[in-house]
């Protein structure tokens, strides 16, 4: 990589990384967790910048990435700590307690199964179409409308405080 495409790639990043870290923790509710995809997805479009940056704008690809990594992070339980026989001496705490929707709605959020997250996420945070949606996923329109459908649901009810049911294939 030449430095012109060196420079080109740190002045996306500087424009793009608050988003894709936003993308992220929507995905997982975890900022450090938010970093480590981000990071990783950024590492990947470097070494296929040429390549990314020749099309209009790179941002959909390192965005598609890091729910590719965010999916396959869920899905693989060697990546994720593995719980001991004995507890930790001082007490951890999941969370602050949420103060007012936005927090409220981001707790909620975090009770949505993974896929359907990643819907949400997609086309009302990120305000992507479903036809944007479903290329960025691999999956096609009919199945972004029903996982929307079904995470909306689970949103609903997550809401209301009640427990979420497991996803559906």
């Amino acid at each position: 990589m030449g430095k012109q495409s060196e420079a080109d790639f740190r002045g996306w990043v500087s424009t793009s990384r608050d988003g894709l870290r936003r993308t992220a923790f929507l995905l997982c509710g975890d900022w450090f967790l938010a970093d480590d995809l981000v990071q990783e997805a950024l590492s990947r479009v470097f070494v296929r910048w040429d390549r990314v940056a020749a099309g209009d704008d790179p941002t959909p690809y390192a965005r598609r990435v890091v729910v590719n990594l965010y999916l396959d992070h869920r899905r693989r339980p060697s990546r994720r700590e593995s719980p001991t026989e004995e507890l930790p001496e001082i007490a951890v705490h999941d969370a602050p307690a949420v103060d007012g929707d936005r927090d409220r709605v981001i707790a909620a959020l975090r009770a949505v199964p993974p896929g359907q997250r990643a819907v949400l996420v997609l086309r009302y945070w990120d305000d992507l179409s479903i036809e944007q949606t479903a290329t960025l996923l691999g999956t096609s329109a009919g199945n972004v409308k029903s996982q929307a459908s079904r995470g909306l649901d689970a949103l609903r009810i997550a809401l209301a405080g009640e427990a979420v049911p497991e996803e559906r294939p």
